[in-house]
């Protein structure tokens, strides 16, 4: 099982995040959902290149039949963040179909390449099970699209590459040869109750727990989605209203700016930022003088934890499959971020007489990728072995 290459990206609409395994080595990565057009009669040459890192100046061109335009230059992730130009998600946007997801994803995977062999400038890199995740709605849709788009042959140019010379490119011949689609949600049950490295069973009471049916939410960047599991089967998806933390980070960046004069590069750095935990909520916006944000940030999050718990009473009212579930898990880096107000919301929610008792699990902002790679390796076996059991039917 260790002798393949495998990919798990979570398309997530604030972050892509990334778990690679070649050859039974791990890399974890993460970037922002961001894109903007490269121009080159604007790039700012560095001052001293090395203090640049790759992943802060990955600037790509994409040659592939999954993208429209060919002939477009992007910076992606972490550098698109800091531009004027930078493309961040919409709320009702179709993974599948854009073409971002694809420059995105094609960049993570030719970044990881290139930390793979840093002495090269010309790169072959094959993936042998890729898995990526859709929302609920979307899973059902377009999976197939989705499959088919990425498997195949793909050319990322990476330009200005820091540490090399002129033309400062470097090329990743990129293969795909076989892709599993998860259903966000789903995923992150599955990173729940096996190991990652075995594919055992590591929550008996968890799949006990499932018998009579537990609902996961995963609250994200500008979605919520319910997933109701029932004897380790997805049996119920809820997808909810365009809801996330991406309208509380945009409320947070404006009120900063006009009353601290602090002006945010991206969500992402605030996102990074309230992630450090509260002891970092703060900024500089002169040299010397710092600012506390946190009363700012607190209230926002209260409201969206309210929000949250007002989302999720509605999904276990909405199908009759999750009805009477036993347990009720939050997963997402949104819902990370938030665990304490979500926590004190959900006291006074008992209050009502409509307790709603949330498990935060460990990692609960990973466990959707970390789904993803079990999947990956359960359909490689699957592959190598057509006669074994199907372990559990959350892929398409």
């Amino acid at each position: 099982m260790n002798n393949y290459n495998y990919l798990a990206v979570d398309i997530g609409n604030s972050w892509y995040k990334v778990l690679a395994s070649d050859d039974g080595q791990l890399s974890e990565y993460q970037m922002p959902n961001a894109i903007a057009l490269y121009d080159d009669e604007f790039y700012e040459k560095p001052y001293d290149e090395e203090d640049i890192e790759l992943e802060e100046n990955l600037i790509v061109e994409i040659k592939s039949p999954a993208v429209t335009n060919k002939r477009e230059i992007f910076y992606a992730g972490k550098a698109a963040a800091r531009q004027r130009n930078v493309s961040l998600t919409s709320s009702n946007n179709q993974k599948a179909d854009e073409d971002r997801t694809y420059i995105l994803l094609f960049a993570a995977a030719a970044y990881h390449a290139s930390n793979l062999n840093p002495e090269d400038i010309e790169i072959s890199y094959c993936v042998d099970q890729l898995a990526v995740s859709l929302p609920t709605t979307q899973y059902k849709e377009k999976k197939e699209l989705l499959k088919q788009r990425l498997i195949g042959s793909h050319t990322i140019t990476l330009h200005k590459v820091p540490g090399i010379s002129e033309p400062k490119e470097l090329i990743v011949k990129l293969e795909i040869k076989d892709v599993i689609v998860g259903a966000e949600g789903a995923c992150a049950y599955l990173g729940l109750i096996r190991d990652i490295d075995t594919l055992a069973i590591k929550d008996d009471g968890l799949v006990k727990d499932s018998r009579k049916g537990v609902i996961i939410g995963d609250l994200g960047g500008d979605s919520v989605d319910f997933v109701g599991i029932k004897n380790s089967k997805p049996v119920a998806s809820v997808e909810g209203d365009h809801f996330g933390i991406n309208l509380f980070l945009d409320t947070i960046i404006k009120k900063v700016s006009k009353n601290e004069l602090y002006t945010f590069d991206s969500r992402s750095e605030l996102e990074e930022k309230l992630s450090a935990g509260q002891s970092e909520w703060y900024v500089e916006p002169f040299a010397g003088v710092r600012k506390d944000i946190s009363k700012y940030v607190i209230p926002q999050l209260r409201i969206m934890a309210i929000k949250y718990l007002e989302h999720f009473d509605r999904a276990r009212s909405s199908s009759s499959e999750i009805k009477g579930a036993s347990r009720y898990i939050a997963v997402g880096g949104a819902a990370k971020l938030a665990q304490k107000q979500i926590q004190e919301a959900a006291v006074r929610w008992a209050d009502k007489g409509r307790p709603i008792e949330l498990t935060f699990p460990e990692n609960l902002e990973k466990l959707n990728v970390f789904g993803l790679m079990i999947l990956a390796k359960m359909n490689q076996i699957k592959k190598q072995h057509e006669n074994t059991e199907e372990l559990i039917p959350i892929e398409g």
